[in-house]
């Protein structure tokens, strides 16, 4: 049986923290722009709707005015809104409003759930559905093609 004192649970502590920096230093992270341009390159072209039974399986913000939908894990939707909605990008949660089954463009809005259980809508411009699996092999081959950052760079030689 392994018993720690207080000073080895600080150093375990201690390199628990470098290691998870270091992951986080040789993993680039996507900005907002980036992932837009990825998303939009595997949209198709713009539908007037989509169907929507009243449960999303998840969403990500890209930025201010637009997000991606997942209605299902192999389901989902590239939403530009009208305007800024400011509170998208740091929400963990939202809503869609619906007619029959039916989220439109023009018509319905995007929920964003703020501080205090307010509801900003923010109105959907355009609908367009998106290759889910060309995304995955897209975002699967980023991944093995980006640089570590830990790792020398050959540029300038």
């Amino acid at each position: 049986m392994t018993s720690f004192t207080r000073s080895n649970t600080g150093l375990a502590v201690a390199a628990l923290a470098v290691a998870m920096l270091a992951g986080c230093a040789s993993t680039p992270r996507m900005s907002d722009a980036e992932k837009y341009a990825l998303y939009e390159a595997h949209a198709g072209a713009p539908v007037s709707s989509f169907r929507y039974y009243g449960s999303l399986n998840g969403f990500t913000p890209l930025g201010d005015s637009a997000l991606v939908i997942w209605t299902r894990p192999r389901e989902a939707w590239l939403l530009d809104l009208s305007g800024s909605c400011p509170d998208l990008p740091y929400t963990n949660a939202i809503g869609l409003t619906s007619s029959m089954s039916r989220v439109s463009a023009r018509f319905d809005k995007v929920l964003v759930r703020s501080f205090g259980s307010i509801n900003i809508p923010c109105q959907i411009r355009e609908i367009r559905p998106l290759d889910v699996k060309a995304i995955r092999a897209a975002e699967k081959q980023n991944a093995t093609d980006a640089p570590a950052m830990d790792q020398p760079s050959d540029v300038g030689t």
